[in-house]
């Protein structure tokens, strides 16, 4: 049988990564070379499993710089067994400090379409082996210029005055219909964006859009024009038949400034909250299925390993 060799990249072996073929092409996200020149992919946190000198399996933690958390698992790939998968991010997984957050990157209507559950099985299947387990899928959604619907004339809407009065309308929304970044801004910053979304949106108060009706206020929704693309980060509702008019305000605030595209990420399970947005003329762009560690483990402290590659005889 012919050896499996698990072991992460050294230097200068970056190309290792790339030279597996990418299984899902229609997915964007940023390319391993992009991500290891700007700092947030380290070849050290990078592991491959090579069978008879081919890369059958590559996984890369990601953490981006000046980052507050661990890194995260962005990239994960495999073209072998489940076993294969799970052999290599256990490995990882001991040198790394223990397992952490996988956020499993999948095309939109990914449970539909045969042709990617084909690719997608195995590295799910892996990481269920290696300990993690399921928490939880958000959608993002994008909208690139689609006529917006009328809306009734029924709301106002106006900018926050100042950080208290969005912080206070945030204390009233039990749970936010649309969060933009929320895992970035939990792992990079240790920010939860659903209660304190000003610690992350560094923008002016003034960029929030208060919904009003009869002049109580309604629905808050916070867009961003200067983040890494316009996004609605944050809106929610302390009246569900703002819903649709708020989003429409939200695109119209970030178009006027010139956005052609804005982005809107959503839990799966909010079934009302997705059709509205397809309702608004947002389309869906992929999913990101949430793997977290069953049992949460602590790093060992101090912990600065150099593993040596690990070999099975494993086919």
């Amino acid at each position: 049988m012919t050896d499996l060799v698990i072991r992460p990249l050294v230097a200068g072996e970056e190309h290792l990564f790339d030279s597996m073929p990418d299984p899902l092409p229609q997915l964007r996200q940023v390319g391993y070379a992009d991500g290891i020149a700007g700092g947030g992919y380290r070849p050290e946190n990078t592991w491959i499993a090579l069978r008879a000198g081919r890369v059958v399996g590559r996984a890369a933690w990601l953490l981006p710089p000046g980052a507050v958390g661990a890194p995260w698992l962005e990239r994960f790939d495999l073209d072998a067994e489940p076993e294969v998968g799970a052999t290599l991010l256990r490995a990882a997984h001991e040198a790394l400090g223990g397992p952490g957050l996988y956020f499993a990157a999948m095309p939109a209507h990914w449970r539909r379409r045969p042709e990617v559950l084909s690719v997608v099985e195995a590295p799910m299947a892996a990481a269920r082996l290696a300990g993690l387990v399921e928490r939880g899928e958000r959608v993002r959604c994008s909208w690139t210029g689609t006529p917006l619907p009328a809306t009734s004339g029924r709301y106002a809407f106006r900018p926050a005055a100042d950080p208290a009065e969005i912080n206070a309308l945030i204390a009233r929304i039990v749970e936010p219909d649309v969060l933009t970044g929320v895992e970035i801004a939990r792992a990079v910053g240790g920010v939860d964006l659903a209660t304190d979304p000003l610690a992350w949106l560094r923008g002016p108060a003034g960029d929030w859009r208060i919904a009003l009706a009869d002049g109580e206020p309604v629905g808050l929704v916070g867009p961003a024009g200067d983040a890494c693309y316009p996004l609605i980060a944050y809106l929610g509702l302390l009246d569900e038949a703002v819903r649709s008019e708020l989003l429409v305000e939200a695109v119209r605030a970030l178009a006027a400034g010139g956005a052609r595209e804005v982005i809107a990420d959503v839990d799966a399970h909010r079934v009302a909250v997705l059709a509205e947005l397809e309702r608004t003329g947002f389309r869906q762009l992929r999913s990101r299925v949430v793997f977290a560690p069953a049992v949460a483990q602590a790093a060992p402290p101090g912990r600065t390993a150099s593993p040596a590659p690990h070999r099975s005889n494993r086919r």
